[in-house]
Formats: structure tokens, sequence, C-alpha cells
């Protein structure tokens, strides 16, 4: 079971650190949004005036982190499970934040993230009880 849910919490990862990556670039490319068809009208209640400044924040904290968490899995380094974790509570909460700021509700992608990044939270979670319960060696 380990196993599995070590593959599921890549699989996550690479969906959420691909698209983030994706995303963040086209964001510092063209911070109009006008790339991805985002009106710079969603950021009126933020306090940004462009795309650049959370354009770089998904690049980094969506992106790159979901790619240093796989890396921290495949290198079974002893603290993988806490990387899971953080990034399940960083994708989901950039998720409310995005909510919150843009008030603009997007049902497919929205949802589908805040999912994954729940289902990385319990992943990490499993996988820190599982390695505390595993005798050490």
């Amino acid at each position: 079971m380990k196993t599995i849910v070590k593959i599921v919490a890549i699989f996550l990862l690479c969906v959420n650190g691909i698209g983030a990556v994706y995303g963040g670039l086209h964001l510092i490319a063209d911070p109009s949004g006008s790339g991805l068809q985002m009106p710079l009208s969603f950021l009126e209640h933020s306090p940004f005036k462009s795309y650049l400044i959370p354009g770089i924040i998904l690049l980094i904290v969506n992106g790159i982190l979901s790619f240093v968490t796989v890396a921290t899995i495949l290198f079974k380094t002893s603290k993988y499970p806490l990387f899971i974790f953080a990034q399940g509570v960083l994708l989901t909460g950039w998720i409310i934040v995005q909510l919150i700021m843009l008030r603009v509700f997007y049902a497919p992608m929205h949802l589908t993230f805040v999912l994954i990044g729940i289902t990385l939270i319990g992943c990490g979670l499993y996988l820190k009880i599982k390695m505390r319960w595993l005798p050490q060696g």
C-alpha cells in the first residue's frame, strides 16, 4: 500500500508541477494574462496590477517545489512525507487564496486542484504514520 500511495503522490505532484510551470512561465512571459485567457479584471480585488508576481509565485511554490518533492520521494529522503504534506497544504492554500482574491470560481480547475491538494495531504499523513510504525534500518 505504501508504494501505491507514493506512486499516487508522484503522479499528482507531476500533474500539479507541470501545470504550474506552464502557467507560471506564461504569466511571467505575458503578465497581461491574455495568453491564458485571464483578463486583468480578475485581479481587481487583489493587490496585483498584473500577473507577473502571481506567475513567479505559481512557478516556484506549485511548480518547482512539486518537482523538488518528487525528488525527495525518489531519493528516499527521510522527510519526504513532510514534503508531500506541505505541498498539499501549499496547493490547497493557493487555490483558497486565489478564490478569495479573484472572486472567480471555475469548477473544473478549482475543484480538481483542491482535491489534488487534499489527496497530497492525505498521502503525506499516511506515509508519515507508516514510517513511524515501521522498523528503522
